[in-house]
């Protein structure tokens, strides 16, 4: 699956929106992949999972467990993981830390694959490696659906994409005068007050 088919998946679910966001890392950006409007097909989610297991295996072998950060990437995990027969487990935030939790466990040097589902700067999944390899696991590769960074973002471990974008993200203080011109949406979860 190339770049172009998997934004196919992202427009025919309505996912690929344009205008003025607030990224979860406070940069702003002119693009927005609204993930969840894809996640929410399973069809849509097993062809684009099933596709990154491949490449995974393809490149690094078969990992012996997917672990991926909460919330986002817990259903791409989990269908990745399906895909490769493998168990799927998650980090969760804990004393604001990625941790595992509810009784998860990584043997060690257990061969383990991070999977995100969009990538900006990389900074969740390298939060998500730290906890891993605190743990006893081998990060060996970072996948993900989408990277928007451009190939720039720092994971930790090697990155596997099935798309790659280089999508303009800016400080708020550094706004392009065509995106300060239009009202900025949050629409993630990640910085959300409880």
């Amino acid at each position: 699956m190339n770049t172009e088919a998997v934004l196919d998946e992202f427009r025919a679910a309505g996912a690929l929106r344009e205008g003025h966001f607030i990224l979860a890392s406070g940069l702003h950006s002119p693009m927005f992949l609204q993930k969840n409007l894809v996640f929410m097909h399973p069809e849509r989610t097993a062809r684009l999972c099933k596709a990154l297991a491949e490449l995974i295996e393809a490149r690094f072998g078969k990992p012996d467990v997917i672990i991926s950060p909460a919330v986002g990437a817990i259903i791409p995990g989990y269908e990745v993981a399906r895909h490769l027969g493998v168990p799927a487990m998650y980090v969760e935030r804990e004393g604001g830390e990625f941790k595992l939790r509810r009784a998860f466990k990584v043997e060690p040097g257990a061969r383990v694959a991070v999977v995100e589902d969009v990538v900006s700067t990389g900074g969740s999944f390298l939060e998500a490696v730290e906890a891993i390899k605190k743990a006893g696991g081998e990060v060996i590769c970072g996948a993900c659906i989408v990277d928007r960074s451009g190939g720039r973002a720092d994971v930790g471990a090697p990155l596997l994409a099935l798309a790659t974008l280089d999508v303009p993200a800016y400080p708020a203080d550094a706004l392009p005068p065509e995106l300060a011109a239009i009202p900025a949406e949050e629409p993630g979860s990640k910085r959300l007050k409880s």
